[in-house]
């Protein structure tokens, strides 16, 4: 007969793991002699071992009765079955890795290759990060509001880059984010943009699922905060105008 110390010893566990598994009703816990002490017999040891090499294989407790119970033709159906979980539990696991991997770069984990490759256009053109970001930003809040929007967006966006007077209002909207919001240049450049969306034809007055995107910008900045609402102002009254 085996004291709970032998018999951890000859199964190659600790005691602690011996008593979680009479906790959990994997091995039964004998009855106490009248010495006052456990004693496990032989089989008790083979059921330990049994139940180790079960876990260390990676069942987990709650299936390890009834694989310990299970016929030959029961086990090895059992087997295959966690031999087919484990098979996708390692494939997340991988899909996680690459997720991971995608977090160096930030902005593919979100968003497709093609907004990544606007963002670094911007920063080759000389764009600061504080913008690069936004601008990710409102990808993927697009990308969430309207992703059917999402190519017509990318072609409008690489056009505007191939447009020099759309690219000097982008730097400078891109300088402005450190202006102050009563800085005079702040007026000239709400002049430029509102003229912008005139000859383009583009309505601030009306954002629609726009509105989310531009309370993303003019959270960044005091000063976007009044270019945004000074140029949607002047669309509202040329609205009324008409």
């Amino acid at each position: 007969m085996l004291t709970i110390s032998q018999l951890a010893a000859t199964a190659g566990v600790t005691v602690r793991t011996v008593r979680h598994y009479h906790q959990v009703g994997l091995l039964p816990e004998p009855e106490r002699d009248g010495s006052g002490y456990r004693r496990y017999s032989a089989q008790a040891a083979v059921d330990l071992i049994r139940i180790r090499t079960l876990a260390d294989a990676g069942v987990p407790l709650a299936r390890i009765d009834e694989m310990l119970r299970a016929r030959p033709e029961e086990f090895a159906a059992a087997v295959a079955e966690l031999d087919a979980e484990l098979e996708r539990r390692i494939e997340q696991l991988a899909e996680h890795r690459r997720r991971i991997a995608d977090l160096a770069s930030g902005e593919r984990l979100a968003l497709p290759p093609e907004v990544v490759a606007i963002l670094d256009r911007m920063r080759a053109l000389g764009v600061g990060e504080q913008s690069v970001r936004l601008e990710r930003d409102t990808w993927i809040l697009h990308q969430a509001l309207d992703p059917e929007a999402m190519r017509r967006g990318i072609q409008e966006k690489n056009a505007s880059f191939d447009d020099p007077e759309t690219t000097r209002l982008f730097l400078l909207c891109d300088q402005s984010l450190d202006w102050a919001p009563d800085d005079p240049r702040v007026d000239r450049l709400i002049d430029d943009l509102d003229a912008w969306e005139v000859a383009h034809g583009r309505d601030s007055s009306r954002p629609g699922n726009q509105a989310v995107i531009f309370s993303r910008l003019a959270e960044a900045s005091p000063t976007w905060q009044r270019i945004l609402g000074e140029i949607a102002h002047r669309a509202r009254r040329r609205h009324a105008a008409d």
